[in-house]
């Protein structure tokens, strides 16, 4: 997630002259003390063993700059904060007294789900709790909160009553039905032991280390996600695991950013961590698959775990009917893993053009989306980077499985340069039927402006339009002033999008570290008209996560997933929104169910401007 300042020995290998000084004038401006200096040699190297493919050389930005048609265009659409007036108290918590331990850079997490089977979208917020040397006899807290939606986008503190008063420093959270009786269940990442909370009726029972999906009590896990690996109609489970950390390896390590004062350290000078792929073997058990399924990649010069995970996406590429897994790497290569139909995986992303930036340099990969942005083709996978990184467009082209960062070109990279960016996702705000862009930004360091005039520690969230595939540059900026509180700065983590309040588009919630929320309202005044699709599926997967939504409508065909998974430590609500513009009708629609059912739907049956369920055929 930081700039490449730092390096264990175990996992380098040497840079060229041309690494080694683009790295030495990167990080100059972060570290200047002695300790910097102690620790300078192990700047100039990446963490894989493996080379990146070489990598065309980006375009000229201010050529780019020059060929992105005006703002004009942009649809107004307003953001307005509603979070108090929602009844949403929620404060994050970090723990952080000045000690400057890594993980209270890190924030929390967000899902809409529907926990009450009431057909609105209730809310989940994950906190931090006070570190355990800093307690004393002060009472912790619960690092969960949950929120009832009345329907009408007003929420009630249902905590306590949901049984989720529970003490942990919660980081991400999945959901899903695990067992196949219609309730959303949830799982939840900590500092620690995660927790796998079943529901029963809307009262949630913990049973992680009697499922088996615990993990180690040592490990720092990061996001995760429900989705069939095996298509057997049942929910497995990934989990992102990040960098292995304690307080003593933490204390331990000297970093300042003014050669004075203790700032927050780098993660690339912590050794990684192994993913964790839990296949569900019913009656509520898993089994840890990881090191058969081929997702554990080492070093290959000294077996030490390669990824710094902490986000991913599950996404069909190449529409074989199986899930594969993309996988977020902070400081080191991003992994795609292919799905082989056996219940195994390939890692192509170095192959794919996928692990690296356009530069051929490892990111400080945060939050990840993947969506079918352009007439339900191209895929555009999104990752959200460290400052002064751009954001990154990874594109396919004709290969399903090829993929070149298209960024730059497609308007996205200059104006995300500068913001540390975490939480992102495609949706369809303005409900044209094209996928837009939002990500959610703030940095890790108070003071960094300090030392980095141009940085700032609270950052606005960044809107992009998307214009269509005709134009030559597909993604527009919206500029602040025309998105309403949307562009308040704030020191923003998870993210995620729901419609809260039952008017059809897509409002949103930006999770802010130490700070509340902001849940923000979209009130689009368009006129466009709208599909939202709530899929039931037959088998135990019954909420139909990995169902493929295909819409044709005035020549225009748009694809959509079933994934709540995505962003950074977030999940978006399960139902399916399908932005017609102008259109009052659709021409076909199709789904393709997990495990290989089509089923097309009579269009007579659509409830336009409306909700419709749709039950998968036996």
């Amino acid at each position: 997630m930081r700039d490449r300042e730092h390096q264990d020995d175990e996992e380098l290998v040497a840079a060229d002259d041309a690494v080694i000084g683009r790295a030495l004038r990167r990080s100059a401006l972060v570290f200047v003390a002695a300790a910097a200096l102690l620790l300078g040699g192990w700047w100039l190297f990446y963490t894989s063993k493996t080379a990146p493919p070489p990598q065309p050389k980006p375009k000229d930005l201010r050529h780019i700059e020059d060929l992105r048609p005006a703002t004009e265009a942009a649809p107004k659409v307003t953001f307005r904060d509603v979070t108090k007036a929602a009844g949403i108290d929620f404060v994050h918590v970090s723990g952080a007294r000045g000690e400057k331990l890594l993980p209270e850079t890190m924030g929390g997490g967000v899902a809409f789900f529907d926990y009450d089977g009431d057909g609105d979208q209730d809310l989940l917020l994950t906190s931090g709790i006070p570190w355990p040397h800093d307690r004393g006899d002060k009472p912790t807290g619960s690092g969960l909160r949950l929120y009832a939606n009345d329907g009408k986008g007003g929420f009630r503190d249902v905590t306590k009553a949901a049984g989720l008063e529970i003490s942990c420093y919660a980081m991400g959270t999945a959901v899903g039905d695990i067992d196949g009786d219609g309730d959303v269940d949830l799982f939840v990442t900590t500092l620690g032991h995660n927790l796998l909370l079943r529901n029963d009726g809307g009262k949630f029972v913990e049973c992680g280390k009697e499922s088996g999906v615990a993990g180690d009590a040592n490990t720092w896990s990061s996001s995760a996600g429900f989705f069939d690996c095996d298509n057997d109609g049942d929910l497995d489970l990934m989990v992102c695991n990040y960098v292995k950390w304690s307080r003593q390896i933490d204390t331990e390590l000297a970093f300042s950013m003014n050669g004075r004062d203790r700032a927050y350290g780098p993660p690339i000078q912590y050794q990684g961590s192994f993913p964790y792929l839990y296949r569900n073997d019913g009656g509520g058990r898993f089994t840890d698959v990881s090191a058969a399924a081929g997702v554990q990649v080492k070093n290959p010069a000294t077996g030490a775990p390669v990824a710094k995970s902490l986000a991913l996406v599950f996404f069909d590429f190449d529409r074989d009917g199986f899930a594969d897994v993309l996988i977020a790497n902070d400081t080191v290569q991003n992994f795609l893993f292919h799905n082989r139909r056996d219940g195994t995986f390939a890692e192509i992303g170095l192959r794919a053009g996928i692990g690296f930036d356009a530069e051929g340099r490892a990111t400080g990969a945060m939050g990840i989306d993947a969506a079918r942005f352009r007439d339900g083709e191209s895929v555009g996978v999104a990752i959200g980077n460290f400052a002064n990184e751009m954001t990154s467009l990874f594109v396919s082209g004709r290969d399903p499985l090829q993929f070149s960062d298209q960024a730059a070109s497609e308007g996205i990279g200059a104006p995300s340069r500068l913001s540390l960016s975490f939480g992102l996702f495609f949706f369809d705000y303005d409900l044209d039927g094209r996928l837009d862009l939002l990500q959610a930004n703030g940095h890790i360091e108070d003071a960094i402006q300090q030392v980095q005039p141009s940085q700032h520690y609270a950052q606005p969230a960044q809107l992009f339009w998307n214009q269509g595939p005709a134009a030559r540059c597909c993604f527009v900026p919206i500029p602040a002033d025309t998105v309403g509180d949307l562009a308040q700065p704030m020191v923003a983590r998870g993210a995620a999008y729901a419609d809260i309040d039952g008017d059809l588009d897509l409002d949103v919630l930006l999770v802010q570290l130490n700070g509340p929320p902001r849940l923000l309202r979209n009130e689009q005044q368009l006129g466009h008209h709208a599909l939202r699709l709530v899929l039931r599926g037959t088998r135990s997967n019954r909420n139909a996560i990995g169902a493929r939504v295909i819409a044709s409508f005035g020549g225009q065909t748009v694809e959509q997933t079933v994934a709540p998974t995505r962003s950074y430590l977030s999940q978006v609500e399960l139902p399916v929104t399908i932005g017609l513009g102008t259109h009052r009708a659709v021409d076909q629609l199709t789904i393709h169910w997990p495990g290989g059912a089509v089923q097309k739907v009579p269009v007579r049956d659509l409830h336009i401007d409306g909700t419709t369920q749709i039950v998968e055929p036996r």
